[in-house]
Formats: C-alpha cells, sequence, structure tokens
C-alpha cells in the first residue's frame, strides 16, 4: 500500500491508503488523510486542495486541463490539485495554510482563474 505524508502547518501526517486512492475521496470520507487534509469542492475548481509535491512526483501523471488552469505557472513549482491525483505509489505533499489563505481558497501567488 501506498505511504502518504503530509505536511501541514508544521506538522506531518503519516498514513497508508489503498492503491487507486484519491485523497480527497478518503478525506471526504473521513479517512486518512482526514482531518490534516484542506479540500473543498473536489473537481479541480476551487484549489482548496493545492499541495506541493515534495517527493514521488516522477510517478505522477501529467497535469489535466483543470490543474493546469487553475495553477498556471505554479505547476512548474511542484503544485498539484490533490483531488486530482490518484495515488498509486508513495508520496509526500505540502500544504501550508494560514487562516487568510484557507479563507480565500488559496495558496499565495495563486490566481484562481473563473469561467
Amino acid at each position: 500500500m501506498p505511504k502518504v505524508i503530509i505536511h501541514r502547518n508544521g506538522v506531518v501526517h503519516t498514513g497508508e491508503v489503498k492503491e487507486n486512492s484519491n485523497l480527497v475521496v478518503r478525506a471526504g470520507i473521513r479517512q486518512f488523510p482526514y482531518p490534516n487534509l484542506s479540500y473543498g469542492c473536489g473537481m479541480g475548481k476551487c484549489g482548496k486542495c493545492t499541495s506541493r509535491v515534495i517527493a514521488g512526483g516522477e510517478a505522477l501523471p501529467p497535469p489535466n486541463w483543470k490543474e493546469e488552469k487553475v495553477l498556471g505557472a505554479k505547476l512548474a513549482e511542484g503544485y498539484r490539485l490533490t483531488c486530482q491525483l490518484w495515488i498509486n505509489h508513495d508520496i509526500e505533499l505540502e500544504q501550508d495554510w494560514t487562516p487568510a489563505t484557507a479563507a480565500r481558497g488559496a495558496i499565495p501567488g495563486l490566481q484562481r482563474q473563473t469561467s
């Protein structure tokens, strides 16, 4: 089973998930990584689940059009939308949220696009 490590606001959360798991779906049904993962719509629109991939990114598929639209240049910095990832390997992610960024549903420097 893939090992998932999530760094959030200075705390490290570690757990295992079944292969082909979506972390936002799991958090939505209150399984790990709940309550340690920020997320919103689960459809790649809001950007609340944005995470920086620290390790394991090489095994992820290329970003899809939703990630390209929401994240833009942040993709080059290693950011991905967690709701768009299906985990089949060990991965380490970082989500650092302050009350201000959580209220906006964005990470610093991320400009949400509408339409």
